[in-house]
Parts: C-alpha cells; structure tokens; sequence
C-alpha cells in the first residue's frame, strides 16, 4: 500500500469524494512529510510551488562517517544512469543542477564507526539528490546508513523529510508541516 492509497481510502470514507492528487513524491524508502491535495486548483498551485523552489524542505539523515565541514553547500549535476536503474550518475556535461545546503547536527560512536546526523535542504529535487550528494566523493563522501543503492544496505534507510514550508493554495497563509524521524532515534 502506499500514502496515495492510504489516504485515497480515508477521503472516500470520510465524504464519499474520490479525489485527492499527489503534490510532490519521496523516495520509496523515504521516511516523512507528504502534502496532498483535495482540489485540482490547490493541486495546481502547490505543484507551482515546488517547480519554482518556493516550497522549503528539510530532511534529516545519518550518514556513515565524520564529516569534519559544520556546514556547506553540495552541487553536483545529476543525471539517469539508463544502464543501472533507478540509479543517478554525477555528470557535469550532461547532468541537470543539483544543489543541497548540509548542516551537522550531532555525532556519535557506533560499533561500525562514527554515524554523523545532518540537517539537508535541497534547494532543487532531483531524483536521489540527498542520496547521492551524500554518497559521492564530490560530494560528503560519506553514504547514509542503510542506503542500499549507494552505500551498504541496512534495517532502513536513514533519510526523513522532516519539515515542509509551503503556502496555503487558498488563503496563501505559510504553512509549516513537520515529521518526527521514527527509527532513527538516538537513545
């Protein structure tokens, strides 16, 4: 089952209305915050949103490793690799722009290592951006835990939407939609 379905079912039960539309995806793997709208008009204009980087994102994610940087900036063009799907290749001829603000958040020693918790914001939404802008050697350097396509797979993957930032399609009012990373707790 899936979040569409899931709630497809609940908005049917709850008015005997069919509709509900998909304003953004999450990788399969994915944990956290996922806007849905109820009109094609709110559909519309939150979709707008997201294609002109108006709506804010943050994730949360623990990677494998230190990374000695408190904070930057990660831009490395992505593109399909049509031979491996649904991997992403770091292609700076034909790859589209992608670029991740990082903030370091805390550490801690693991019996594998040092797991370092970091706070990513994607000011564009390629497919597998965070993934691989953690991964790549451009890039961090470092893969998240339990990302099976670019590190070493695990229990899950260590990737959360965490916080949304997008305007009300109607009343245009700032919203501020949050997920707590269950699974990825630190006690």
């Amino acid at each position: 089952m899936t979040a569409y379905s899931i709630l497809k079912e609940y908005v049917k039960k709850q008015s005997n209305r069919n509709t509900v539309h998909v304003v953004h995806r999450l990788d399969r793997e994915t944990s956290g915050v996922l806007v849905f709208a109820k009109t094609k008009e709110a559909h519309y204009e939150l979709q707008r949103q997201f294609a002109e980087r108006e709506a804010k994102k943050r994730y949360i994610a623990d990677v494998e490793g230190n990374i000695a940087q408190e904070s930057g900036l990660i831009s490395l063009p992505l593109r399909l690799d049509p031979l491996n799907r649904p991997r992403q290749v770091v292609d700076h001829t034909n790859g589209k722009p992608a670029v991740t603000h990082f903030k370091k958040i805390a550490e801690r020693a693991t019996p594998n290592g040092t797991v370092t918790r970091l706070a990513l914001s994607p000011q564009t939404g390629r497919t597998h951006q965070l993934r691989l802008h953690c991964a790549h050697a451009e890039g961090l350097g470092t893969p998240i835990v339990g990302d099976e396509l670019y590190g070493t797979k695990g229990e899950r993957l260590h990737l959360h939407a965490e916080l949304l930032i997008v305007k009300h399609p109607t009343t245009g009012r700032s919203l501020r939609l949050t997920a707590q990373p269950e699974g990825m707790n630190w006690e």
